[in-house]
């Protein structure tokens, strides 16, 4: 049985959020440099400009992570969410999402942006079901991932 906790990221989770997300990405995609560079330095790349990072445990195991980066005042991008492949299925990643804007939401947020791609169904539908919209093509910004395919948003207001 699975003993569940999420939390902020904490200093000595740079490893388990790198390995994490490289596991997933060289799994089904390519490691680009845009992911080197935050995956490298969580703490100078997302938490310093004004971000957040948490963090799924099973007891003492981390087995998830989600992370928001601050684009601008009330505005933050969904990045680097992912679960454990032998822990999926079993809802800790709809359970991480729902932490993880319950969080945006208690810091001001009012509108969560996120990139994905198509090959990555569960996680589209999971988004959808959480109140995420597509957004049309003529309203997306150009991304820095060739895998980005799928783009979303979500108002919090």
């Amino acid at each position: 049985m699975i003993d569940l906790h999420l939390r902020p990221f904490q200093p000595g989770d740079e490893a388990a959020f790198r390995s994490l997300n490289e596991d997933w990405i060289a799994k089904l995609f390519a490691i680009e440099e845009p992911d080197r560079i935050i995956l490298g330095d969580p703490i100078g790349q997302i938490l310093e400009p004004g971000g957040h990072i948490f963090m799924a445990l099973d007891q003492d195991r981390t087995i998830g992570c989600c992370a928001l980066v601050y684009l601008r005042e009330g505005e933050y991008e969904l990045v680097k969410m992912t679960v454990r492949e032998e822990y999926r299925g079993q809802g800790i990643g709809r359970e991480l999402l729902r932490f993880t804007i319950d969080q945006a939401r208690a810091i001001g947020a009012v509108r969560l942006h996120l990139e994905t791609s198509w090959k990555l169904t569960n996680a589209i539908h999971l988004y959808e079901s959480l109140g995420f919209q597509h957004i049309p093509p003529d309203k997306r910004s150009p991304s820095p991932y060739a895998r980005a395919t799928v783009f979303m948003e979500l108002l919090l207001r």
